[in-house]
């Protein structure tokens, strides 16, 4: 690519070059790892928690790159080093007042604006966000469009599972991302857009079709992440400042809050009675060894919508998809159908089996999400509730204590094993969650190997009981001494079902 079409969105300063030079510079490729440079590349300088990439531009010109961008308050500083090095005129510098952003707008140029030929629809809030994406998906899919995901997860593009850093990818990868999927013909995308890819630029250069507010609670407050609540809350209102629609939460207390200075329309959803979209009413179903949840609709959509997940904070998830399927037009019997098929890996699943008890996959490892998982459980009164779990290595101690507190106030039976180990041994973590099951006097036996702590929970559960994995969720490995091994929740029962009812 011409550097001319490069940065053609872009505001810049020269330091070295002019437009004259550099117009027909060709460019090969956009990188903003010094280690991946080579001859030809444009180099974009990025300051992060750790290193200032500033310090490697020598590096980086002797390596080939065509193209170096840096902040301007490097401008004075990286002139002296271009006089020392006797760079020629292969080389352009130029300064932009913020590199991510400079980042972002570079890379969707590269790839040429893939996400103008998508329908793209952002998720932001403290919780949710998963669930409400595959909800999504499901419904945009069911009415016939080909939709790509990327989230805490990874990315999905045709079912393939793409690995990501982030929950919100750094912008040069996720313009990536929205490139393979026009190339897979996707038609649209549901991603997650956290609240530091918000203040980190990641989405920087994307106007969303439609951007949705799930919920707003504390969390990722401190360093390298948060200075506060009103910032955690400022950086999600920014994704209402870059979309077309909101779809928002309005029964959520910050809802004013994260649309405060909104450029876009707004449409809301929730109990509340002025809500657009308004659930009316809900009850709980239990279907064999099927949780779910049922609920009537009102304002915008009057239907009676059921869903085979457990929770009424489930119905604020499938609001968020029925929402932006009447902005859509999507035919409500194909919502209705979609939601009362959908299942999330790892997020309340239920996964089928012969006895008349059940078994739940989630991946709650927290006290906060522990607590608020069995609180919702406890709704559909379970004969007993079994809990199968264990305490990531190398992790807080405080964390181990709360869970084993919890899970023995709250649960009938703690089944200890290992989740994620690391570098710790399996007996030291089983220690501190114990000392947490003192606390609330909860029972509790301890078997090592994960799949034989989940046998033993499904050989002794009886008619009624709810068996509940808590950790692993949508994982599909154990860390254990540096090596991550396959591992799988989900086929640990039906490796089970297999083994005992030939299922």
């Amino acid at each position: 690519m011409k550097f001319s079409s490069l940065v053609q969105k872009l505001d810049y300063k020269y330091v070295l070059g002019s437009k004259d030079t550099s117009a027909d510079m060709e460019i090969s490729g956009v990188v903003y790892d010094s280690r991946k440079v080579e001859s030809g590349s444009a180099f974009i300088c990025i300051r992060g928690t750790v290193r200032d990439s500033h310090d490697y531009i020598a590096d980086v010109i002797e390596h080939g790159a065509s193209l170096v961008v840096i902040e301007e308050d490097h401008a004075d500083s990286v002139r002296d080093l271009l006089v020392t090095m006797n760079v020629d005129d292969k080389v352009t510098v130029i300064s932009t007042k913020d590199n991510r952003l400079a980042l972002a707008i570079m890379s969707a140029a590269w790839f040429g604006y893939p996400a103008e030929k998508l329908t793209t629809i952002g998720i932001t809030g403290t919780k949710g966000k998963t669930t409400t994406s595959f909800m999504i998906q499901e419904v945009l899919e069911k009415a016939g469009f080909k939709t790509g995901i990327i989230g805490t997860i990874g990315a999905l593009i045709n079912g393939e599972k793409i690995k990501t850093g982030n929950t919100t990818p750094e912008s040069y990868e996720l313009q990536k991302l929205f490139a393979m999927m026009v190339d897979a013909g996707c038609t649209h995308v549901v991603m997650e857009v956290s609240s530091q890819g918000l203040k980190m630029s990641r989405v920087a250069g994307v106007t969303f079709d439609y951007g949705i507010f799930t919920n707003f609670s504390a969390d990722h407050i401190g360093p390298g992440e948060h200075e506060s609540m009103e910032e955690y809350l400022y950086c999600k209102s920014l994704l209402f400042k870059q979309c077309h629609m909101g779809i928002i939460n309005m029964d959520d207390a910050s809802w004013e809050g994260v649309i405060k200075e909104h450029t876009c329309d707004i449409m809301t959803f929730g109990f509340d009675s002025a809500a657009d979209l308004r659930a009316d009413s809900y009850e709980l179903v239990r279907n064999g060894s099927e949780l779910g949840i049922s609920f009537e609709t009102g304002g915008d959509m009057k239907a009676k919508v059921y869903l085979p997940v457990p929770g009424k904070f489930n119905i604020y998830n499938a609001l968020c998809a029925l929402s932006l399927g009447v902005c859509l037009g999507i035919p409500q019997e194909n919502m209705l159908k979609a939601l009362a098929g959908v299942h999330v890996k790892g997020r309340v699943e239920m996964v089928p089996v012969s006895g008349s008890y059940s078994v739940m996959i989630d991946y709650a490892h927290n006290e906060v999400s522990v607590e608020s998982l069995l609180n919702t459980v406890k709704e559909y009164n379970p004969a007993h509730i079994t809990c199968v779990y264990g305490g990531g290595g190398n992790r807080s101690k405080l964390r181990r204590y709360a869970m084993g507190e919890l899970c023995g106030k709250m649960a009938d039976l703690s089944i200890l094993t290992q989740d994620n180990p690391r570098d710790e041994d399996i007996s030291s973590i089983n220690a501190d969650i114990k000392v947490g099951l003192a606390k609330s006097n909860g029972k509790y036996i301890e078997i090592e190997d994960r799949r034989e702590a989940i046998w033993y929970a499904m050989d002794n559960a009886q008619p009624g009981d709810l068996i509940i994995l808590l950790g692993k969720g949508h994982e599909d490995y154990q860390e254990i001494k540096g090596q991550k091994y396959h591992y799988s929740e989900r086929e640990s029962v039906e490796s089970y079902e297999k083994e005992r009812h030939g299922a």
